[in-house]
């Protein structure tokens, strides 16, 4: 076994209610962009639950993000969120939801000249 250190500031509401909890976590300053799939969150209630608890915030959305998402919706993403100098990303969704907004995170942060290679190489992730 090798020797490491692990830091991973995340914090998960998960279960009945706490998406009215979102407020307390958040600092009014953030420009936040809520992020999701295909629209079933609409269809669901999430959708208006998340706009009703983040009414009094600055929330950008951006949707589409497809199951297996594409590279290039991701993209799309990186760069509004760089015009629009988000600095707060908001998954609401699934699983397809989490891992998109895990790169994106990653590829608004990435220094080198395409992200790509954060999924073809392997390339480390230092900051997101």
């Amino acid at each position: 076994m090798q020797n490491f250190e692990y830091h991973n500031p995340v914090r998960i509401l998960f279960g009945k209610g706490q998406i009215a909890g979102l407020p307390k976590l958040l600092d009014q300053s953030h420009k936040i962009m809520m992020i999701y799939g295909g629209g079933s969150i609409k269809k669901n209630g999430v959708y208006e639950q998340v706009t009703n608890a983040l009414s009094r915030f600055e929330v950008t959305e951006f949707s589409g993000i497809e199951p297996n998402p594409q590279f290039q919706t991701c993209m799309k993403a990186v760069d509004q969120i760089k015009n629009e100098k988000i600095d707060f990303l908001l998954a609401v969704g699934g699983g397809s939801v989490v891992d998109a907004v895990k790169f994106i995170a990653a590829a608004v942060r990435f220094t080198g000249n395409d992200p790509w290679v954060i999924l073809s190489k392997w390339k480390p992730v230092r900051d997101a």
